[in-house]
Formats: C-alpha cells, structure tokens, sequence
C-alpha cells in the first residue's frame, strides 16, 4: 500500500504543472460540520477526501487529464430546508459530478427526493441508515455505504438478548432515524423473548431531560437504550440518568457512538455497549493506519464508510470513462461488486489503472463494500463496550 499525505497530494500536482486548474473536477461532500453529530463529521470528511488525495496522486483519473477536488457543503444533519439550499449549490454552483452523502437520515431523504434525484447527481451516503430510505423513489440515484436500521436492529437484539438483559426502556430522538431504529429493535427484541416496558421520543436541543429520564426510570426497565445523536439529546438523556441514578446499563445505537461521549463520560458508562457499522477486517486496519498517518486521530464511526463511498464516485466515473452524472450513476454497481479483482483500501491506484485497461473490479474498499438491492450495503457491525472509559471493539457481526 502506497503512504502519502492528504495534504500534499493535490498541492505536489499543481505545484509541478502536471495538471491545470480547468481539468479539476469537483465531489460534493456534505455532511452535517454543524448541529447533533458535529464531533463525527471532520473525521469523516477527511476520510473521503483521504480517498479524493488517493485518486489524484496515481495520476491516472480520466486518464491523467483531470484533478478531483472536494467541495464541502453543511447539511447540518437536523434541517432539511438548509441542507437541500447545501446541496443545491454543489449541484448547480459547484457543478459537481456526485455527492458523498449526506449524513442523517432525514435530511439525506430531503436532499435526494429535493435536489438529487431530480437533477440527476447520485449520492453517495456513508452513514443515513433509516430503513425508509429504502424505498424512496431515486431512480437508481441513491446509494449508501452503511446497512440499513433494520439489519442494525436485530444486530444490536441479538447483542442484548446475548448479554441476558431481559427488559428495556427505549428513547429515540424524534426523526426518522430515531423512529426506523427503534421499531427495528423492538420487534426482533420483543421476539427473541425481551420485554420492551416503554418507549418514548425525545426532542433535541433541550437543557434537561429530567422529566423524559424520570419516565423512563419509573417503568422498571433494567437498563436504558438510547437511539439519539451524540452531541444532542441522546447525549443528555445519559447525563441526567447518571445525576439521578436512574440507570447505570446504557444500550446504544450507531448515532450515539463518538469519542465526544466517552470524553464527556469516561468511566461513569463503563459497561455501555452498543453497535455500529464497521469491521475488524484487515482491509479496515490498513485503512485506519492510513487516515492517522494522514492526521485523522479519531476512532468514531463512518469514517470507513465515507472513505467507501467517495471511492465508489470516483470509481464509477472511470469505469464510464467519463464524467457525466449519468453514466457514473450506472458504473456504481458494477464497480461496487463481483465479477472483478477485489480492491481494498489503499488501492485506488491499481483499481484505476485495471479501469482505465478495460479490466473489471470487485471493490472491497474498507469495509467490505456489498451493494445489494437498490443500492443497500450488506455491511457487518462492531459490538462495541465502553471499558476504562473508552470505547473498545469486542465483537463483529
């Protein structure tokens, strides 16, 4: 696997005049930089330009005639309004040939239904996970990295079913995303034997949650999951349970795991656990060494994921040899699975040089890219537990 650095990869190109500026090409990268998971989104970000810098240093996108420049965009993760104005400018403004993302599931819906879809720009989401989006009408343009709420669900009742929890409270943050994971595990809860004794919404953006954690404590429930967002009200719910003493086993789902709640936290959660997308694959930790030898620190979730679903972009449009939206919309599949040598991270290089042959490719990338249906990831999930204060892996799925 081929080492450089983000930062110069595009800089060590124009610098020498390999490439002008009018044979850049731009991807949209929008996410949600501000709003409930504003501590997952830099990590991220950089985890699918990681992917753009890869591209550019093989020098062998479109032939060698064209850079690929990011051009990030707030999606805010919580307004749909804003983050469809977002996309809206990538697309016509920035002119951009797909989009990586968005993030949350709601405004992932509004950007599609609104501004994707309708224009003909596929979109690529690393981490919008609500069952719903299943079954919106993209005419093919929607794709994403992560599984859908429903496999995570019976994941995640799998896990406390095998850890002998025999009864749940739920709260969910009041959206899409919220709603289709907490359906998905109550169901496979319930029918695996698990009483479910109340499960309830909670609004983001509040000062207290007392109120909804003194409801949930009164129904009797051993321990507490919580299906919210890390830098909102899923990360409230958790403090006012530990003021009051209300629950000390705390069950999450992918939107509340980030280093932002173990920083907050630390050991008063030890014991938490909860799943999110991702693997323990080689692929992956040869991904995860390369984003910290490139300053991505961080170990919270998606960043796999973004760095996928950038590389499939890129992909697409080689294997089209061309950058038309179109034609890289109808390159996504073929790109994403068999037949074809498999490509895991690191190797964006020899994926385009096997393209640019008349080859075919089978990409793995970092975690193990499966499309499957309308453009729905198989994926696999980490089991994850909160021990000395820190997040740690125990287990994939």
């Amino acid at each position: 696997m081929k080492k450089f650095m983000i930062g110069t990869a595009l800089a060590a190109l124009t610098a020498t005049g390999v490439m002008a500026q009018d044979e850049t090409v731009n991807i949209g990268i929008i996410l949600g930089f501000t709003g409930p998971i504003e501590s997952l989104t830099p990590d991220m970000a950089a985890s699918a330009e990681l992917a753009i810098a890869e591209a550019n240093k093989s020098e062998l996108f479109m032939g060698g005639d064209m850079l690929i420049a990011p051009v990030r965009a707030d999606s805010t993760c919580v307004d749909a309004a804003a983050a469809s104005a977002a996309a809206e400018r990538l697309i016509t403004g920035d002119n951009v040939i797909g989009i990586m993302g968005a993030d949350c599931s709601g405004v992932t819906t509004a950007i599609a239904s609104n501004v994707g879809v309708p224009n003909g720009v596929v979109m690529v989401s690393p981490s919008a996970t609500s069952p719903a989006l299943s079954d919106i009408e993209d005419n093919g343009y929607f794709f994403r990295t992560a599984p859908s709420d429903a496999r995570q669900g019976q994941v995640l009742a799998d896990v406390v079913t095998e850890r002998g929890v025999n009864s749940v409270a739920i709260t969910y943050t009041n959206n899409d995303y919220g709603l289709g994971l907490a359906d998905a595990f109550q169901a496979a809860y319930e029918a695996a034997g698990g009483s479910v004794e109340i499960v309830a919404a909670h609004e983001d953006g509040k000062g207290d949650y007392s109120a909804e954690v003194g409801a949930l404590a009164a129904s009797g429930a051993e321990a507490l999951a919580v299906f919210g967002y890390v830098d909102q009200g899923g990360r409230g719910i958790i403090q006012s349970a530990i003021d009051t003493g209300a629950f000390d086993t705390f069950i999450l789902g992918d939107g509340m795991i980030g280093d932002s709640l173990t920083e907050n936290f630390g050991p008063d959660i030890n014991g938490t656990f909860g799943t999110a997308p991702g693997s323990d694959s080689e692929d992956f930790a040869n991904f995860d060494a390369m984003a910290k030898e490139n300053g991505i620190e961080g170990d919270g979730p998606y960043r796999g994921e973004s760095y996928d679903a950038a590389a499939l972009i890129i992909l697409a449009a080689q294997a089209a040899g061309s950058v038309d939206r179109a034609e890289i919309q109808a390159n996504i599949m073929n790109v994403a699975n068999a037949p074809g040598e498999q490509i895991g991270a690191g190797e964006l290089e020899r994926a385009l040089q096997i393209l640019a042959d008349g080859g075919e490719i089978d990409y793995q990338g970092a975690t193990g890219v499966e499309l499957i249906g309308a453009g729905e990831a198989a994926g696999s999930y980490r089991e994850l537990e909160v021990m000395e204060g820190q997040f740690s892996t125990v287990n994939v799925r």
